[in-house]
């Protein structure tokens, strides 16, 4: 039986964490073995309280000091053991719901990667205006320099194939790592598609984590990873 392996990078999240689990564990993913990681990059909050009572039912890793997004990702990528990843944040601005139809074409081994995105069709309302324009941007500047039409490249719903990962080594240890990710698989020349979903945005003061300063570094990586590794 394949196992898909659900990455959780986990930092502040008290208020959304077991809601989310909740969630994801009410989801089929084509039959598939679930291991779900969940990541903590040295949550101050009482996130980690909760996490220590859940260590006996998911793997839990923990970082001893804040490091970024990518960080934990790397983290992740580096202990799993699924023949699948997706990535899911720990908030409740992505719906679980969405996992079969983004999952299915790489377990039937159509594509090597599949990325959901926000902006298929009209962007939801929840949307800050900062973060679309700058999404927008993001997204143009990689399909001009990567060749391949994208919509959405900032989206946190990424399913990547074990074997589109073999040979990545991520770098970035904060919000960098979407066009890092993104770069890498590219340029190895993977099976890719958007797939639409459902978005459900919060604010900054809502805890959004990502600023413009993020924004100007996913540009800065983008130019950098294609023409190094």
């Amino acid at each position: 039986m394949k196992k898909i392996t659900i990455l959780i990078p986990v930092y502040n999240e008290l208020n959304t964490l077991e809601t989310i689990l909740q969630k994801v564990e009410q989801t089929h993913l084509c039959g598939m073995e679930k291991e779900i990681i969940l990541i903590d990059d040295f949550s101050t909050d009482g996130t980690r309280d909760i996490l220590k009572n859940l260590e006996n039912k998911y793997r839990v890793l923990y970082h001893e000091k804040n490091m970024g997004k990518g960080a934990a990702l790397r983290t992740g990528f580096e202990n799993m053991t699924g023949d699948i990843a997706i990535i899911q944040d720990a908030d409740l601005e992505y719906d679980p719901k969405d996992y079969e139809k983004l999952v299915e074409p790489v377990f039937n081994g159509e594509y090597d990667v599949i990325y959901g995105s926000r902006l298929m069709g009209k962007p939801d309302k929840s949307f800050m205006l900062t973060h679309l324009l700058g999404n927008k941007l993001i997204t143009f500047v990689g399909t001009v320099l990567y060749g391949k039409k994208l919509t959405d490249l900032e989206t946190c719903y990424k399913v990547l194939s074990k074997d589109i990962l073999q040979g990545i080594k991520i770098k970035s240890n904060r919000f960098d790592f979407e066009p890092e990710i993104t770069a890498k698989v590219l340029k190895k020349k993977a099976r890719f598609k958007e797939l639409p979903i459902s978005y459900n945005g919060r604010g900054h003061d809502e805890g959004k984590k990502i600023t413009w300063k993020d924004g100007f570094g996913a540009i800065w990586a983008l130019i950098r990873f294609r023409f190094s590794d």
